[in-house]
Order: structure tokens, then sequence, then C-alpha cells
């Protein structure tokens, strides 16, 4: 042995991580009172309680309360695990969410045709709800090692008024910023036709602070070259410029 304890061992292998030692002392203190509250909690690992301290300013208390959320929230969302194909029929049948490529640092790209999107009269808003996890959770299983966001581009291509759903739009948001904290990496919306920033304008102050950093509007005349600064060629969908092919959500 070197003389180092532990504790100084164990730091060192969350650094290769790059969790920090202040980091790394909030997340065993949350780690004690998650496993009081509940005992599943000790099947998820310094990574995962990392996002949802960083989403808290690195606030204890607010990482506690959030991830008490989730635990609770995913019990009874998804109680078998994941969501199966057979309960979002009817959003996938809009064809409207594929998957393909990775960016520069690996993050992996989904692409959603919000044109493509119309309020789901037989599942409602339950189904679009469980439809936006399907997606997030084959989303983040893509995910490398080392790696801990992804890349969404929403393309607005022939979007419209009967598009708009604004519930559905509010419902996802939170999803996303609820328990998937820290997940985003970027989101390039694409392609957008200028009635709808009336519907922006209501859906932007639900947004936090954090995700309208990560929120990038493209040009149509310069998509390829704005999308190619943080996408290979090769990785980039067929559809703006690139090599590769979209694959449908449900085939990934």
């Amino acid at each position: 042995m070197d003389g180092k304890t532990v504790v100084d061992q164990q730091i060192e292998c969350d650094n290769n991580n790059g969790i920090s030692q202040e980091e790394h002392k909030k997340i065993v203190q949350i780690k004690d009172v998650l496993e009081k509250q509940d005992p599943t909690s000790k099947d998820y690992d310094d990574l995962t309680i990392r996002r949802f301290l960083r989403a808290s300013d690195l606030d204890i208390d607010k990482a506690c309360t959030m991830f008490l959320k989730y635990l609770k929230w995913r019990k009874t969302f998804v109680p078998d695990g994941s969501i199966p194909v057979s309960d979002v029929q009817n959003e996938i049948a809009q064809n409207k969410m594929f998957m393909q490529g990775s960016d520069k640092i690996g993050r992996p790209i989904i692409v959603v045709f919000g044109g493509r999107h119309f309020c789901n009269k037989k599942g409602g808003i339950e189904e679009f709800k469980r439809f936006v996890v399907y997606g997030l959770d084959k989303l983040c299983s893509r995910i490398p090692q080392g790696q801990e966001k992804f890349v969404v581009i929403g393309d607005l291509q022939g979007w419209g008024y009967t598009c708009s759903d604004i519930r559905g739009y509010l419902a996802a948001l939170s999803i996303l910023q609820d328990y998937y904290p820290e997940r985003l990496g970027k989101l390039f919306i694409v392609h957008v036709p200028y009635v709808f920033m009336t519907v922006w304008k209501m859906v932007y102050p639900f947004i936090d602070e954090k995700t309208k950093a990560k929120i990038v509007f493209v040009e149509n005349k310069q998509l390829t070259s704005t999308l190619m600064k943080d996408i290979d060629e090769d990785q980039l969908p067929e559809i703006y410029g690139g090599d590769l092919k979209l694959v449908p959500i449900q085939d990934v």
C-alpha cells in the first residue's frame, strides 16, 4: 500500500469519472439520506446521483428531494423498468421520432419531427408521456461509457397550428427536467416556421436556465454548416447533408 486511505483511493477513482472532491463528499451525504428513506436508491450509481446534484446547483437538500421524487415516479410510471411498444402504438404510428449517429464527443443523436405530432385522441396525454419516456430511455441506453448526455434535433418542417400541443410540450419538458436532469447536451431546433414562435413564447417561461443555455435555433441557410460544427458528416442524417439514414425509434 502507498499510504493512501480507502477514501483517497475512492476519490481518485471517482475523479476518473469527472467527479470532483466536493461532489464526492456531497454524494456520500446524499446516499446516506436516500438509503434511509428509500433503500432502492442503492441501485443507482454515483454518476446518476451527481446529475441530480448538479441540477440542484450542488444543494444537498434539493438534490435529495429531487431524487426521491424521481424514485417514486419511476416506480409508478415505469413499474416494469421500461415502456413496452404496445403501450405507445398510437404515438409510434405518427412516425415522428428517429435515432441515428453521435456527435463529435460521442453523444447519441435523436431527431424529432414536430410537424408530424398531433394530439393523440386515442391514448391521450398519458400515452404521449409514456412515448416521451420510451424515447428517452432508448436514447439513454445508447449513451457510451464516459459520456452522460445526448443531442436532440427538433425538426419543425411542416409545423402548423394543427400540430400545436402546449399541454404535451409542457409534459415532455417536465419529464426531461425533473427525471432526466443533466442528460440534454444540446437541442438544435431546425426548419422553424414563424408561426411557431407564438407557441414558443408560451413554453419558454417553463424552461429552466440550464436547459435554455443548450437550445440553438438554426437558420435554414446555415443548417448543414451549423450541425457539422458538432456532428461529423458520417454521423449526420442524410436529410441534413450527412451520410446516415434515420432509424425509427422502435427499430433501434
